[in-house]
């Protein structure tokens, strides 16, 4: 039995903050490979964590050869529950035609160098506990189960 060798990564292949003109990249993207349309969801994400380019925000993309290979959304989120700034990551991507070239590993160090920029010590996020892909990814960038415990409820 052979097994398939994992896709090459393009040497061109660069991390940079998102621009307006890789919203429809983006959207489409995430379309792919959650399945779900979210063109609003993404647009005010852009406008609060791309456009405005406030510190402590990031909004940064993979791009190769003109096309978006991945992206990564985080926050440094200041004083929750008494626990001093963190970085926080809420999204990230990438093209499935690409994982496996490191693209995640180097949006995920990008994204950890820009928090230690900004004086964050500790990384954090948070996903469905079935999703094992995301759980995999994050384990093999070093984060492990932290101090808090996620708690829920539905409204009526």
């Amino acid at each position: 039995m052979t097994s398939a060798a994992a896709p090459e990564r393009s040497s061109k292949l660069r991390i940079r903050p998102a621009v307006s003109r890789d919203l429809p990249a983006l959207i489409a993207l995430d379309e792919e490979v959650t399945g779900i349309a979210k063109r609003t969801y993404w647009k005010e994400t852009f406008q609060l964590y791309g456009a405005r380019r406030r510190v402590p925000r990031f909004f940064l993309v993979a791009e190769s050869d003109g096309t978006i290979e991945g992206f990564i959304v985080g926050e440094v989120r200041a004083w929750e529950f008494g626990e001093p700034p963190c970085g926080w990551i809420f999204a990230v991507q990438v093209r499935p035609g690409t994982r496996l070239t490191g693209t995640g590993t180097l949006l995920f160090g990008a994204l950890c160098d820009a928090f230690r920029r900004a004086g964050v010590q500790k990384v954090r996020t948070m996903m469905l506990r079935g999703n094992n892909l995301v759980l995999s990814f994050f384990r093999s960038q070093g984060m492990m189960a932290g101090p808090f415990i996620e708690l829920e409820t539905t409204l009526d």
